[in-house]
């Protein structure tokens, strides 16, 4: 029997007994077992060792005083080999000294020969209580962090440009303008940007600047000192001093106040900045801005600062939408299975050939986001250990196909006829982006522009 097939077992403690004598083996043996305990035993400490790796193990009962290998001494290997396991020591020569030794060693307790019944089903069983106490902290903590680090999941060829020019990005001090759809994964795209530069070691700070109130953003993110305003009376710190030394993530920059873009516009140029009320304040942070705007049409509609359009716009990011990398949609409900199932406490669940290909149907218009909820929803919902088609939202079983991911040329087709068909199919699969395109394509914006130009010259 493997561990793996012993922790999946009827719940039933296991207790592991050490102890050279064998009469002592079979008397506690006896004991445990009338408390319905599960029992293993061994008389030394290489058989224990092999027991302890091939199974799961909540309580090790060893007796102290052994010839060859002591009970000290095997505590220090079942720690490295089961640090899960919980150990209580026995022995008939017991010391504090002995005892305060054992417990720096990780014992959970030390019983005394001639053992009495319940003192050492108490011990055992208050151990057992500790193991899987740990345990499920443990499991509750890998579940945090699955849910709060979130990884950017995918292999498509879209995704691993927009990687490839993150990961040549990030170790500069250039300021990165992250552009795309809303619910593709931009703030992931900023975390692992920080992540690979030489500010990881310092704070990330994200601020979502349509989600402030325009009347509160100026002081969010400078600061003020105390009587700067009315009601102001403490001073505090914004954002930008809570980033010091790290990035400084503004999202949905496009909404930003006028006051604000001089405000932001001056920390690009000078390096520094002015709490309400204080004096100026050198700015140690990294910006990277992100938005599902047009930020040129909105310089050209005068809602947004030309200048600070081109401080912002050093290097220029797109987040594919989730139709452009439809390859990546398996993974991603695969990871997001992982995530929701043990968070809701369910076994992982398997997805139906026939619920996949919905999704991979799907238009997904909220992109990343929406398949998250989606896969949620059918964690919480789903009655059976495979998702099916019945555990999809209505939009999605409705969906039409998908348009072919290729295209088709005859042998001897001009390369330049081939070129023109590639752009102008992966323009429309992403709704006239060039620069999404040019992403995709491995290409600059310009010689789209050019080949174009080509293309038309050719069929006048």
């Amino acid at each position: 029997m493997t561990a793996e097939e012993s922790s999946h077992e009827d719940g039933q403690l296991t207790v592991l007994v050490v102890d050279d004598e064998p009469s002592n083996l079979s008397s506690l043996r006896k004991i445990f077992e009338r408390e319905q305990m599960r029992v293993l035993t061994a008389e030394d400490a290489k058989s224990a060792l092999d027991l302890v790796r091939r199974h799961r193990i909540q309580v090790a009962l060893i007796d102290l005083m052994m010839p060859g290998t002591s009970g000290a001494e095997l505590l220090r290997a079942l720690k490295e080999v089961a640090p899960d396991t919980e150990a209580v020591l026995m022995t008939a020569y017991g010391t504090v000294e002995t005892a305060v030794q054992a417990m720096r060693d990780g014992a959970y307790d030390f019983v005394e020969k001639p053992l009495k019944r319940m003192n050492i089903v108490k011990s055992v069983r208050k151990a057992a209580e500790r193991q899987l106490l740990l345990a499920e902290n443990r499991s509750l903590r890998r579940e945090l962090r699955m849910l709060t680090h979130r990884e950017i999941v995918g292999q498509s060829s879209a995704l691993r440009r927009v990687l490839d020019i993150s990961n040549q990005a990030a170790p500069s001090s250039a300021t990165v303008l992250l552009l795309g759809e809303s619910g593709t994964g931009k703030e992931l795209i900023a975390r692992h940007i920080h992540g690979r530069s030489a500010r990881a070691s310092g704070p990330f700070v994200a601020v979502n600047c349509s989600a402030i109130p325009e009347s509160i953003l100026e002081g969010e993110l400078f600061g003020h000192e105390r009587g700067a305003f009315t009601g102001a009376v403490a001073r505090r710190d914004g954002r930008f001093a809570r980033a010091a030394g790290g990035s400084l993530f503004l999202d949905e920059i496009g909404e930003l106040t006028p006051a604000v873009q001089v405000q932001l516009l001056r920390v690009l140029q000078e390096g520094e900045y002015e709490p309400l009320g204080g004096d100026t304040v050198k700015a140690d942070v990294r910006i990277i801005a992100a938005t599902n705007r047009n930020l040129q049409q909105e310089v050209e509609a005068g809602r947004f600062r030309e200048d600070l359009y081109y401080r912002l716009n050093v290097i220029a990011i797109t987040a594919p939408p989730l139709r452009s990398r439809r390859d990546d949609i398996p993974l991603l409900v695969d990871h997001f299975l992982g995530i929701y199932c043990a968070k809701n406490g369910r076994p992982r669940l398997s997805v139906s050939s026939e619920a996949l290909a919905k999704l991979l149907d799907y238009s997904w218009p909220g992109n990343v986001r929406e398949l998250e909820n989606v896969v949620e929803r059918a964690a919480v919902l789903c009655s059976s250990d495979v998702l099916s088609l019945t555990d999809l939202p209505d939009p999605v079983t409705r969906a039409a196909a998908a348009a072919p991911s290729s295209l088709v040329f005859e042998v001897g087709t001009p390369l330049a006829e081939v070129e023109q068909r590639m752009i102008r199919e992966t323009l429309r699969r992403t709704e006239g982006d060039k620069s999404l395109a040019a992403q995709l394509l491995g290409i600059s914006t310009r010689t789209i522009y050019r080949k174009l130009d080509e293309g038309s010259g050719s069929a006048a």
